[in-house]
């Protein structure tokens, strides 16, 4: 079996740009992921919120943000409201709290709806690479770069590289539902 680390690589970086927003969905646990995305203005730069405090998880359903520097509680508070997440934030003037209220068996339902469509758009993803792959592949036979027993080899080899990876994203996904069903 021919090594295709060029299309291994691809297919990592998908995968890992599906795992990395996976992490974002909220699955009825406090989740600290969440607020990676989410941006203050902190002397004038657009900053991620974990990069202007300290951000830790005391229970399952809260997390707290404590700021290095209390004068920009507000602007965190005002950033986490604006911000898609979800979530009213608390400010005690010294800390933020955001208190994740337990998930309705509905909205659990629309969350799983969610990730099934996030996983296809990474399926969609691994695909557009292996349909790449073997198109470049082609035109390398096309060139008599390779034989036509070698493009059959690589063809299938680039397959099951795709097969391997559509299951990841498989196993990603069943794991997620089921951290987000659970009760």
């Amino acid at each position: 079996m021919a090594k295709l680390p060029e299309v291994s690589e691809k297919m990592d970086k998908t995968l890992n740009v599906y795992n990395e927003d996976l992490k974002r969905i909220r699955a009825g646990r406090a989740n600290p992921a969440i607020l990676d995305k989410v941006t203050v203005d902190y002397y004038g730069t657009a900053t991620p919120i974990p990069q202007v405090g300290n951000v830790s998880v005391p229970e399952a359903r809260t997390i707290i943000i404590q700021p290095w520097d209390a004068s920009i509680l507000t602007a965190i508070e005002k950033a986490i409201q604006t911000s898609d997440i979800g979530i009213n934030p608390n400010n005690d003037g010294k800390v933020i709290r955001l208190n994740f209220p337990p998930l309705t068996e509905d909205r659990r339902k629309e969350i799983v709806k969610e990730v099934k469509k996030r996983a296809e758009d990474a399926k969609v993803a691994l695909r557009s690479i292996r349909r790449d792959a073997i198109e470049n592949y082609k035109a390398k036979k096309k060139a008599s770069e390779i034989t036509e027993d070698d493009l059959k080899g690589i063809e299938k080899d680039i397959q099951t590289i795709t097969d391997n990876y559509v299951k990841e994203v498989d196993t990603l996904t069943a794991a997620k539902e089921k951290e987000i069903m659970e009760v």
